[in-house]
């Protein structure tokens, strides 16, 4: 079964660990907090650094990325030296990225949204966002059922619609390293269909609006991370100058609560477990109506289903793991 670690999600940092209970191994999603925070939270949550088997990066503003560069001189002292997943465009746009890599002489490996990985005994699924970003995405985590990744054949998700992570062939350019975009420690394989999958976790934060691809790529999933910004009134009526509030309530911005829940409850189903709330504004948010807004949807959209799921928030300053 696959945990999600929430390290720090907000403006001043973010990073999350989604962890593949079956094989100990963990992928970090972003990294916008420092070496210590990072370190400490993890032990908090019991997951063991040196398991960590990649990083893979949403997009290039510093909240998500500032704190690579430590991180990884941090986890390179304790013998890890994980691979960083990104796309081209992000890596152009980001200096602390480039430099984070080149830090520890780490592999870049580059991807496209609607491109496969196999990391940690996981299919991860890129797909695209909406954000004032070079390039933004959000993931799709599949854990594969069977025990060798070597036995799945190369590039082979071109059927698994129907379990919501898209449709089309794996492919991804290689890195200057010379390592393909579908790689789980070399292996380079990805699942064959829906039956190579037993447990799912939908990740979307920094995003305006839920596209298609999100849509698509959230369906199915047992725990789901899902960005409830802001509060529109409070956005309206609150200390920001004009333009940034125009900025965050933009296509281009963040998700409310209002928009939030709207999503959540086009996408509940008997299989969903637990929802945490994600990049909850400090300013323009509380940490009680992301709750409360999402709990009222899903009871709202399914009676039955509403008292089986939990809802919680993530915190900028403390760790919470979903799963």
């Amino acid at each position: 079964m696959l945990k999600l670690h929430v390290l720090a999600s907000g403006s001043r940092g973010n990073a999350a660990i989604v962890e593949n209970g079956a094989t100990g191994a963990g992928v970090l999603i972003d990294c916008g907090i420092c070496k210590r925070e990072f370190f400490d939270r993890a032990t908090a949550c019991g997951f063991d650094v040196a398991r960590l088997a990649a990083v893979v990066i949403t997009h290039d503003h510093g909240d998500h990325v500032k704190g690579l560069g430590v991180v990884l001189r941090g986890l390179a002292k304790v013998g890890t030296v994980p691979a960083v997943h990104g796309s081209e465009a992000v890596f152009r746009a980001s200096a602390p990225l480039r430099d984070a890599v080149a830090s520890v002489n780490a592999p870049f490996i580059p991807f496209a949204c609607g491109d496969a990985l196999v990391l940690g005994g996981m299919a991860v699924r890129p797909f695209r966002t909406s954000h004032d970003a070079a390039d933004a995405c959000g993931f799709r985590f599949d854990e594969l059922s069977s025990a060798d990744p070597c036995e799945i054949g190369v590039g082979e998700l071109a059927d698994v619609g129907p379990c919501g992570v898209g449709e089309g062939k794996s492919h991804g350019a290689a890195s200057e390293m010379g390592s393909p975009a579908t790689t789980d420690g070399g292996s380079g394989n990805a699942p064959r269909d829906a039956a190579s999958f037993r447990d799912s976790l939908g990740y979307v934060t920094d995003t305006g609006f839920a596209t298609d691809e999100a849509r698509a790529a959230l369906a199915g999933v047992r725990l789901l991370a899902l960005e409830s910004n802001h509060d529109a009134r409070m956005l309206e009526s609150g200390p920001y100058p004009y333009v940034v509030k125009q900025r965050i309530a933009s296509d281009r911005g963040h998700l409310s609560n209002a928009q939030a829940a709207e999503l959540l409850a086009a996408l509940a189903h008997e299989g969903l477990e637990s929802v945490v709330a994600m990049h909850i504004s400090q300013d323009n948010n509380t940490y009680r109506l992301p709750r409360e807004t999402l709990a009222s949807a899903l009871a709202a959209a399914a009676p039955a289903l509403a008292p089986r799921v939990t809802v919680s928030v993530a915190y900028q300053d403390r760790p919470v793991t979903i799963g």
